[in-house]
């Protein structure tokens, strides 16, 4: 059996078409995910938003994101019923597992490696860099000189 992957699909719906039509297009596109073996893991509406560029006639769409969770197969299936949808202005297919993994694996190690440092604060090693904690900080506070108004160059001249 082919392996399990993660996809995040983003598509645009045409806003001239209705609400009931695109819940209706929605549906069946996530029927076609779980008809090829696919799970749906997250659907989610973006709302109606400005596009970077126009598509057509139009400066707006309704964004819609899937998260779906399969084999691929699916996906082209998907792809395929989106290209030939007259309320489908675009689609994206992104392959998420491998970055998510990755970021895992460094966040891992960040956790790794800030466990394996000192706490800062701790009175570590002198000179460290914790300014507040040496002993000249406050003479050098107590020596700055106190700020001083300055008139206008108006009231001077007068």
């Amino acid at each position: 059996m082919a392996e399990k992957r993660i996809y995040e699909v983003v598509f645009i719906i045409d806003p001239a078409t209705g609400e009931e039509d695109s819940t209706r297009l929605v549906e069946n596109l996530q029927k076609i995910v779980t008809d090829q073996g696919g799970a749906i893991t997250k659907s989610e509406s973006m709302g109606r938003r400005q596009l970077a560029y126009r598509i057509g006639r139009n400066t707006e769409g309704h964004f819609m994101l899937f998260e779906i969770e399969g084999t691929g197969g699916e996906i082209a299936e998907l792809e395929r019923r989106m290209r030939v949808s007259d309320q489908v202005m675009r689609y994206l297919t992104v392959r998420v597992d491998e970055d998510r993994r990755r970021a895992e694996k460094f966040k891992d190690r960040r956790i790794r490696k800030a466990s394996k440092r000192p706490e800062k604060g701790s009175g570590g090693r002198a000179g460290s860099g914790n300014f507040a904690a040496s002993s000249a900080a406050p003479a050098a506070v107590a020596a700055a000189p106190a700020p001083v108004a300055v008139a206008d160059e108006e009231d001077a001249g007068a």
